[in-house]
């Protein structure tokens, strides 16, 4: 039989956890923090990333001989299927996705195609597999986009703007169906921006914080950023996760917000970044209109009073923290690359 005895499920063996984007910023702490916990965790990657371990699975090298990972594709009902039939998880966290916002208004159709389907294909493997499991869906405040009020709940209408936008709100309803039609145990968390030095170059964030590093080193006399006036709700990823494992852990599913509750500009994280190598922002930044969304979203800024309230969850690291760790961290990879060459 495919599932072990439920008794011993919850009981005396460790819980078995699958995550799909294990080898991205959440993937990663989350990996860890499960690992922390006494799990089993198993993980989705591409095949390439198997054969390619030093770059495409950076992220894991800490606890890297301390999980499983399966080669899968989230375009294949087929391929999720045969993974989740040979985990038999007891949780599974679903955070994988074409998460860069920019990128999807160049290719909407493979954004929509892998958010959506990969979200409708877990869904049912895990129902026909093990309908115990526990699902987490990764929603995001894109899903929100022109907002009736500031600042965002649970209960808040969503209006999203970009196709990456759409495809959360879709998987946000297919999770919901689930729960509701099916039974399931699943929820979503819809989680602000939350940063780390572990996040993808391609976001602004990361991107600001390597350029410091870069213009720190010699390797770079310039930034260009994009809409320097761009609003958003910033935390650290590392929090964020302990956020999605406390949504499994409840009696019963719900959907969780998660969110600092404060809001900052770019520019302001740019001028925290830069001071953090003694530099003045205003003589690096350059702000240029290639950069800009084709339609930016609202002031997202979440209320994240439920989460308190229930899971117990509340952020800690400040904005200043977030900034000095990312900044250092991509510092000093710069400074060892220079001593390397």
């Amino acid at each position: 039989m495919l599932a072990r005895p439920v008794e011993l499920r919850w009981g005396a063996m460790a819980k078995r956890a699958l995550i799909t984007g294990i080898t991205g910023q959440d993937g990663s702490y989350l990996a860890e923090l499960l690992i922390s916990k006494g799990y089993e965790v198993h993980g989705i990657v591409r095949r390439v990333a198997l054969e390619d371990p030093e770059h495409r699975l950076a992220r894991l090298m800490r606890v890297r001989d301390r999980l499983t990972l399966h080669p899968g594709s989230l375009e294949s009902f087929a391929s999720l299927f045969q993974v989740v039939a040979k985990v038999v998880p007891d949780e599974c966290y679903h955070l994988a996705a074409q998460s860069f916002v920019n990128y999807c208004f160049d290719d909407e159709f493979s954004t929509l195609n892998a958010n959506i389907n990969g979200t409708h294909f877990l869904l049912a493997a895990l129902r026909q597999i093990v309908p115990e499991c526990r699902f987490y869906f990764a929603g995001s405040s894109e899903m929100f986009g022109i907002v009736d009020e500031v600042p965002q709940t649970e209960r808040t209408r969503f209006h999203p703007r970009s196709s990456y936008g759409i495809s959360k709100v879709c998987g946000f309803d297919l999770t919901r169906n689930y729960r509701e039609s099916h039974g399931a145990f699943a929820v979503s968390g819809m989680l602000f921006n939350h940063e780390s030095p572990r996040r993808g170059y391609e976001f602004v964030t990361r991107k600001i914080t390597s350029g410091v590093a870069r213009i720190v080193t010699g390797r770079a006399r310039e930034l260009r950023l994009g809409n320097l006036a761009a609003r958003r709700d910033w935390g650290h990823a590392r929090e964020y996760v302990d956020a999605m494992w406390r949504m499994l852990q409840q009696p019963g599913p719900d959907d969780y917000l998660i969110a600092t509750g404060e809001t900052h500009s770019v520019r302001e994280f740019c001028e925290l970044a830069f001071a953090e190598a003694n530099l003045d922002y205003r003589q690096y930044v350059v702000e240029d209109e290639e950069f800009y969304r084709p339609a930016e979203v609202d002031l997202l800024v979440g209320d994240a009073s439920k989460a308190r309230r229930v899971l117990g969850w509340e952020p800690r690291v400040t904005l200043r923290e977030l900034v000095r760790e990312m900044v250092q961290e991509d510092i000093l990879a710069y400074q060892q690359t220079i001593a390397v060459a």
